[in-house]
């Protein structure tokens, strides 16, 4: 896939062992934007049939609908599709809630042996009508779709195959379908949708959970580090437009040809729950710098750690200003520690309860960087003079 669209401040590069990646096609500072990035499908991660107490979101943009606003309702579906406004309605019949979009989600809840699976099935059913619906009305983006990397394994051949029987039937005849195209897509999905997540003001527990997935064929080529040196931030509810879009900011300096990776998960997680998810959700393993220290840590070892880094405060005063010091001082003179991934924890790991986001500096302004540093989950502002 061609990268011209793509912000100059990247490069698409293949790496021996890592594939096709982004790296900095110059020196790029703290807080810098490097992607904003439109999703080429996007759809509901809630089930079929919605809880009476569900709150209710826009089908098209995915805002949530507050109770005092006049919703617009789909007037051709069976069920009850929302949309914030009657321009977003418009909007969404010529591209995600198309006249074929709305008879098949018509149809799927009208499906028991769909609505009786898990909610991950359901979703996936999802996806595959939003990405056949992306055949229809955008043949090329379709295309890049099919680009993107994934490959069906053995494991997931049972529900491609159910999913495939399911969609096949309520898909028209002109569109050409198979039961290796399904596994292709579904591949597809798994390793590069992206969650679109609710605010964490709203959650109960510190829990978040999936609004929407979209797929963004940009931002698939960032690859994956524990301790990354940039992280995206969605604003589903506050952007004045194109409120899908994710945008993807430096989290500190990096010179130009420094890979740019971001993390696929909270970077809280301990080593063995971080390996398992990438090898079960991506088909690989890690070896970054943090995995290769934490893998010759002994199992207590690693618990102790995981118990500091959930603890609210890691350390008193004191300490924390000595382990800072002390890991700028080895990292400047290029040596380990037993712990190197302090210093990114303690400057760059929210501290709000139960948030586990990580802070990047707000965009640059001119050729200084800001010192205030915000929090891709929970949306809080630090002044990077308080770490």
């Amino acid at each position: 896939m061609s990268m011209d669209e793509t912000e100059s401040a990247l490069r698409l590069v293949e790496i021996e062992g890592r594939g096709r990646a982004l790296v900095a096609s110059q020196p790029l500072k703290a807080g810098q934007i490097v992607l904003r990035d439109s999703p080429i499908v996007v759809y509901s991660a809630l089930p079929l049939i919605k809880h009476q107490s569900s709150a209710s979101y826009c089908d098209n943009c995915f805002r949530m609908i507050p109770l005092s606003t006049s919703a617009t309702p789909c007037t051709s579906c069976s069920y009850n599709h929302l949309f914030c406004s009657p321009n977003c309605f418009t909007a969404a019949i010529g591209s995600f809630h198309s006249p074929w979009v709305c008879q098949a989600l018509s149809r799927l809840h009208e499906c028991p042996s769909l609505i009786s699976q898990p909610l991950e099935l359901q979703v996936q059913a999802r996806f595959l009508i939003a990405a056949y619906n992306l055949a229809f009305v955008s043949p090329s983006q379709f295309q890049v779709l099919l680009s993107l990397q994934g490959q069906g394994s053995p494991s997931d051949a049972p529900a491609a195959q159910f999913l495939h029987s399911l969609i096949s039937s309520i898909c028209p005849p002109s569109l050409s379908l198979s039961m290796e195209l399904t596994a292709a897509l579904l591949a597809k999905d798994k390793l590069n949708a992206f969650g679109l997540m609710e605010p964490f003001s709203i959650q109960k527990d510190g829990q978040r959970s999936v609004r929407a997935y979209g797929i963004y064929p940009r931002a698939s080529f960032f690859n994956h580090d524990c301790l990354p040196n940039a992280c995206r931030f969605d604003y589903l509810d506050s952007a004045p437009d194109h409120n899908t879009d994710i945008i993807v900011r430096m989290i500190h300096d990096v010179p130009q040809g420094r890979e740019i990776c971001l993390s696929y998960f909270p970077v809280n997680l301990n080593y063995s729950i971080r390996q398992k998810r990438l090898l079960e959700d991506y088909g690989f393993t890690c070896d970054c710098d943090r995995c290769k220290v934490e893998a010759s840590w002994s199992d207590n070892e690693a618990d102790a750690i995981d118990d500091n880094e959930n603890e609210e405060e890691l350390m008193d005063e004191d300490d924390e200003e000595q382990m800072v010091a002390s890991d700028t001082e080895q990292e400047a003179a290029g040596g380990d520690t037993d712990f190197p991934h302090a210093y990114f924890f303690l400057r760059y790991m929210c501290n709000q309860e139960n948030c586990w986001g990580t802070l990047a500096p707000l965009p640059p302004s001119d050729s200084s960087s800001s010192k205030l540093l915000e929090c891709n989950v929970c949306g809080n502002l630090k002044n990077d003079e308080d770490y």
